[in-house]
């Protein structure tokens, strides 16, 4: 059975400045990574059936070993859907030799209007059953969090 984690957050930002900060590479690099990790883009190509590879570091790998390594988490995600300023589906397949891993997971992020900003709902679809539930949608809410502070400062 598909299991689905959530999270979403009210942005003081318009759709259309929120939409640009999800498909931006130094802005991705910025505000993506969640609490206690940093994030670097290798490979970037905005545009449908385009992507990037992320590479995310542990900041402290001793509390919370990666996926690809003790201390990473390498990530390669493709656009499976661009709608300005609604709509970014993303296809997330993680490098890891633990087959709880394997799969491809999907990453909806959905953009409303609410009055001066933006509801912004992530869903992750096919979630592999070695990403714990309650981390990933901590997780997702810190992300979330850094896009509303990156984009509110910008704004």
């Amino acid at each position: 059975m598909s299991r689905s984690d959530r999270a979403s957050r009210l942005i003081a930002a318009p759709p259309a400045t929120v939409y640009g900060a999800l498909l931006d590479r130094e802005s991705l690099e910025a505000w993506l990574p969640p609490e206690g990790m940093r994030g670097r883009v290798e490979h970037w190509d905005p545009r449908p059936g385009g992507g990037f590879r992320m590479v995310l570091t542990y900041l402290d790998a001793l509390d919370s070993p990666g996926k690809t390594s003790d201390a990473t988490d390498v990530v390669d995600v493709s656009f499976a859907e661009l709608v300005p300023p609604e709509r970014v589906v993303q296809k997330a397949v993680f490098e890891a030799d633990d087959p709880s891993y394997a799969g491809t997971m999907t990453m909806t992020w959905h953009l409303v209007s609410a009055g001066a900003g933006t509801e912004v709902t992530v869903t992750a679809t096919d979630v592999p059953p070695g990403i714990d539930q309650a981390d990933h949608e901590t997780g997702i809410a810190s992300s979330l969090a850094n896009l509303a502070s990156y984009v509110e400062a910008a704004d």
